[in-house]
């Protein structure tokens, strides 16, 4: 049984089904994740705007759905998906282009 959290979301990573590249972080409510698993293709909820979000609907750059998993404590979804251009509303491929720091090789 999934965990939503007490706003009734629960966190959503999306990784590309082909390169395991991680793409975003988004949240999914159970009306997401069923119009998710009905449509095929993947919707958020957006916590700013407060609505269901059909990641593309304006874009054209859609997440065509191939599984999702659920973590050990059933808090978390993991999204494979197939992108359909960049995912990052920067025009960017993956929403983490950004480095904050790097550890040294072992």
């Amino acid at each position: 049984m999934l965990k939503f959290d007490d706003k009734g979301l629960i966190p959503a990573i999306v990784q590309d089904v082909d390169s395991s590249e991680v793409l975003m972080l988004g949240y999914m409510n159970e009306e997401s994740l069923r119009k998710t698993l009905e449509t095929g293709q993947v919707w958020f909820y957006s916590r700013s705007r407060q609505e269901l979000w059909h990641k593309g609907a304006t874009s054209g750059n859609y997440l065509n759905l191939r599984e999702i998993w659920k973590d050990c404590d059933e808090d978390t979804l993991l999204v494979r998906a197939k992108p359909v251009g960049p995912v990052c509303h920067t025009g960017e491929r993956t929403c983490f282009f950004r480095q904050v720091t790097s550890a040294g090789a072992d």
